[in-house]
């Protein structure tokens, strides 16, 4: 729905939409006009309320569920009182204070940072925590040393600026001794330490054309050792999820068959990574009502999200998945504070590398 759908009510219909949606994310039960007519403060007949309701119905923002006689709010309500009818304020002092305090203070791998990022944000919200993992070779390079196995395979030892270390075996051409390893080590360390994967590959091809045939052949086995060490590689989950459990407590979410889709798709990960994925590439707050994922397993759920990032690139997202009726005036901002302390976290680690 268009941010300016909400201007199209009158302040009456405004008020009492925002009362009725209030009210239901305050306690999950239909709202129905006589409890209208107290909440929102208005000096209108319960006839007139009566009729703003079913305008609002016709509009699609509310529905009034068969057994009772108030009415919900739609997703399409819901997104409207996010967009338009709702005023955020910063997180208050005491919420932040805490997401300061928990968050690890000293020198930790980004994947430990991200994993606590995800338990903490789902102890906030009592919803599920979601944090995507950026791949490895976005982080800038640190240290790189080789040691020699039988059989022309070699031990990469790769050491990132986020204190993450990665070992892994790679199988040359041709078989490399100790002191050749020593000097492809010493060349790549020496030119090429504080730059990411991808740039070290651009870098040395580029090297290897321009150079003589002297330089070619010790830039060769450079080379092939940075190709093989630098291959793309598996590193695991993409997504971490902390919290799934917390949602089995809502009964919007009650539902078994309703559970297991939901379930299977924090296991599986692959519609969830898509979606942070999605997240990622868009600056600031992201917000999907049931629906507004794509995401059949998500329907009957919200994504608040916001992306993070460190020296001005962006790394991925934060955020929660929990139902529809959540405190969204809370739990946005929430979000939002936790993504701005993750990439200060990230950028205070960049610099200390």
């Amino acid at each position: 729905m268009p941010l300016s759908f909400g201007h199209e009510l009158d302040p009456r219909a405004r008020r009492l939409l925002r009362t009725l949606i209030s009210q239901y994310l305050s306690d999950g039960e239909p709202v129905g006009s006589r409890t209208l007519s107290r909440s929102s403060g208005l000096d209108v007949s319960p006839a007139t309320i009566r009729n703003i309701m079913a305008d609002l119905e016709e509009a699609g923002l509310v529905a009034s569920p068969h057994t009772s006689a108030g009415r919900v709010p739609t997703p399409r309500g819901l997104r409207l009182f996010v967009d338009s009818l709702i005023e955020l304020q910063p997180l208050p002092f005491e919420e932040m204070a805490r997401l300061r305090r928990e968050l690890p203070p000293g020198p930790t791998t980004t994947r430990d940072l991200l994993g606590n990022v995800s338990v903490l944000l789902s102890a906030m919200t009592h919803f599920a925590g979601v944090v995507s993992v950026p791949r490895q070779a976005d982080f800038p390079l640190r240290h790189i040393d080789f040691v020699p196995l039988p059989e022309k395979q070699v031990l990469v030892i790769l050491v990132f600026s986020d204190n993450q270390v990665q070992n892994r075996i790679v199988r040359l051409d041709k078989q490399l001794d100790a002191r050749e390893l020593e000097q492809a080590a010493n060349y790549l360390n020496t030119h090429f330490a504080g730059l990411r994967v991808d740039d070290i590959r651009t870098h040395l091809l580029r090297e290897l054309k321009e150079a003589g045939s002297e330089l070619n052949r010790l830039l060769a086995s450079t080379v092939e050792l940075a190709a093989a060490s630098f291959a793309p590689h598996s590193e695991g989950d993409d997504v971490l999820v902390s919290g799934q459990t917390n949602l089995m407590s809502y009964a919007e979410l009650g539902n078994l068959e309703r559970l297991r889709e939901l379930f299977e798709a924090f296991q599986k990960k692959n519609e969830l990574l898509q979606l942070m994925e999605v997240c990622a590439r868009a600056p600031g707050v992201r917000l999907f009502i049931g629906e507004e994922s794509g995401f059949t397993a998500l329907d009957g759920c919200s994504v608040v999200t916001a992306s993070y990032g460190a020296q001005g690139r962006v790394l991925g997202a934060v955020g929660v998945i929990g139902p529809t009726r959540m405190a969204y005036d809370r739990v946005i901002p929430v979000v939002q504070a936790t993504a701005g302390l993750l990439s200060d976290a990230l950028n205070r680690a960049a610099t200390a590398s």
